[in-house]
């Protein structure tokens, strides 16, 4: 018997570039920017270590964890790099850009303590990374098998056709909404905003499962104590849902709900701690679509926590952008030190226009899912990643990323004999 089909709400959160978290990753991303960026400095002018060892970018590892709490940011992690990087400025930029610039606003770039407890990568996960199971057991020499997975695990992508974007419109709209909140604070739109804040949108889908309206929106936004809740309360609404929310979603029955608690003078690190790679659902897809569990900030590409996540998200994107699915989600899994993936999945939830196994040979035929490939098609060895670290990894087209391109689309037809 068929499952009979009905409406239903769906809700995805985002977080500000304030948010303890966010601040984090931030931190660990803009880090792992310069290292890559000094790095590839070093050795275009041909630097060699003491040691004998060469600068390359593509030697770079990279794992670096931020906590922040009232007052202090500790950075720790394993790194191994040529370069030279001040992890205390580096954290101090990032936390006076975000607008932490006033001890009043709980949080001071330039007072707060910055620890660094960065030590070097462990050789026995770099043996396995440097040189892959399949190279070392002399099963292949093509240079593209070299690298190994920088750790086992399994990484989602998804997309959608229900925004331009290609994304699940719940996250969608969350996340644009946590970016226009930091804006008008930037701007001096809304002055009075402080840079910590949350935002949260409610979709109802219909019976086909299209999205049709907007059921509720709830935004928290830190503020400067003087400021009423009835004058942000309209602000907010006013300058930030209503300027971002398209307004055939909105209706006389959608909920606000902005500052539900009544007071958020007390925000960033003094109010809650933050922790880097505590935000991986606003970092993807709001919970449109599982995910592995590996955090992406502060990691250099070799691990595919990160860069097969991004390739999951190029392939699912494709897919979607070929118009061989309405909806697509791709699992890739790997084991640490081999190179080749040990599963590819393909799931378009019954909107494919063929058979999910076909999709599947068309995607491994079309896509070289091996983390040397992934690196070099998406070009991930670039200082790129802090721009990342706030408002989500996927869908931004706004910041010219590869894994948002959809140049495999006339590839994957073709493989299909479309």
């Amino acid at each position: 018997m068929q499952e009979e089909q009905h409406s239903y709400l769906f809700t995805s959160e985002s977080v500000t570039e304030g948010h303890p978290d966010k601040i984090c990753d931030q931190i660990s991303d803009a880090i792992l920017d310069a290292i890559l960026a000094k790095e590839t400095e070093l050795a275009a002018e041909g630097y060699v270590a003491p040691g004998g060892i060469p600068a390359d970018p593509k030697e770079v590892r990279c794992a670096v964890e931020t906590m922040a709490t009232t007052g202090l940011i500790m950075v720790t992690g394993e790194v191994r790099t040529q370069a030279y990087v001040d992890v205390q400025e580096i954290a101090r930029g990032v936390i006076r850009r975000i607008g932490y610039n006033r001890a009043k606003f709980g949080f001071d770039c330039d007072t707060c303590g910055v620890m660094s407890l960065i030590h070097e990568q462990s050789p026995d996960i770099a043996q396995g990374v440097d040189e892959s199971f399949e190279t070392q057991t002399g099963a292949t020499t093509d240079p593209i098998d070299l690298i190994g997975a920088g750790d086992q695990g399994m990484m989602f992508g998804y997309a959608s056709n229900e925004t331009k974007t290609l994304m699940p419109m719940p996250h969608y709209l969350a996340s644009r909404l946590a970016e226009r909140l930091a804006a008008v604070r930037h701007d001096g739109t809304l002055a009075y905003l402080r840079p910590d804040g949350k935002t949260q949108v409610t979709v109802e889908y219909d019976e086909d499962g299209k999205p049709s309206r907007v059921d509720t929106v709830v935004v928290s936004t830190q503020h400067a104590a003087e400021v009423s809740l009835e004058q942000i309360r309209k602000d907010i609404i006013e300058l930030v849902i209503k300027p971002t929310v398209p307004a055939q979603l909105l209706d006389e029955n959608t909920k606000f709900y902005v500052n539900p608690t009544g007071r958020f003078v007390i925000g960033g690190p003094q109010g809650d701690s933050g922790l880097t790679g505590r935000k991986i659902i606003v970092d993807t897809y709001g919970g449109s679509a599982p995910h592995g569990g590996g955090a992406f900030s502060g990691k250099d590409p070799t691990k595919v926590d990160r860069s097969a996540a991004y390739a999951a998200r190029w392939v699912a994107k494709n897919v979607v952008a070929a118009g061989l699915a309405s909806k697509c989600q791709i699992q890739l899994a790997y084991a640490i030190g081999v190179a080749r993936p040990v599963s590819v999945m393909v799931d378009t939830f019954g909107t494919g226009v063929v058979a999910d196994d076909a999709l599947e040979a068309a995607v491994e035929k079309v896509f070289d899912l091996r983390p040397t490939a992934i690196i070099r098609d998406l070009d991930l060895r670039k200082p790129i990643y802090r721009q990342l670290a706030a408002y989500g990894h996927m869908g931004r087209e706004d910041l010219g990323v590869a894994w948002e391109k959809t140049d495999r689309v006339e590839a994957l037809k073709a493989a299909l004999g479309k």
